[in-house]
């Protein structure tokens, strides 16, 4: 039996996917989203290629935190600017930010390539349960 390698002009058709974050915990979905986007979840995954899906994520703003991150955890960024090495808590980014802390998650899990990258775009997220995309005719994906 040979092994099979999607090549550019067949990978599968893009479908998009529509997941509910609320009350779920931000590292087992980010995972889950991260699988999908670089299409670990289909038998015809390549690794040198974009065989994923599209994702929508809805209600960003009521993720969990398991024990004591929401006011523990610290993002920092670097502004490039001389004395700008910024930081704020998980419990500040949620209410002023909700879809970067599921971008982080899944962005940090995701290959550091030009494919990663070109991977990542198709991830959607929106902090309440409304999103313009429901003319690519979704399909709802419980996790």
């Amino acid at each position: 039996m040979k092994t099979y390698l999607a090549k550019p002009g067949q990978e599968p058709i893009k479908r998009w996917l529509v997941i509910d974050a609320a009350n779920q915990i931000v590292g087992r979905l980010a995972v889950q989203i991260a699988n999908i986007l670089r299409g670990k979840h289909r038998p015809q995954f390549t690794p040198h290629h974009d065989t994923g899906e599209f994702v929508v994520v809805l209600n960003a703003s009521q993720l969990v935190f398991t024990g004591k991150k929401m006011a523990t955890k610290t993002y920092r960024w670097y502004t490039h600017f001389p004395g700008g090495l910024r930081s704020a808590t998980a419990k500040e980014w949620l209410a002023n930010h909700p879809d970067r802390i599921i971008r982080e998650a899944v962005k940090r899990m995701m290959p550091r390539s030009p494919l990663g990258r070109q991977q990542i775009k198709k991830l959607k997220i929106y902090a309440g349960s409304e999103h313009p995309h429901q003319a690519q005719q979704p399909i709802e994906l419980k996790v």
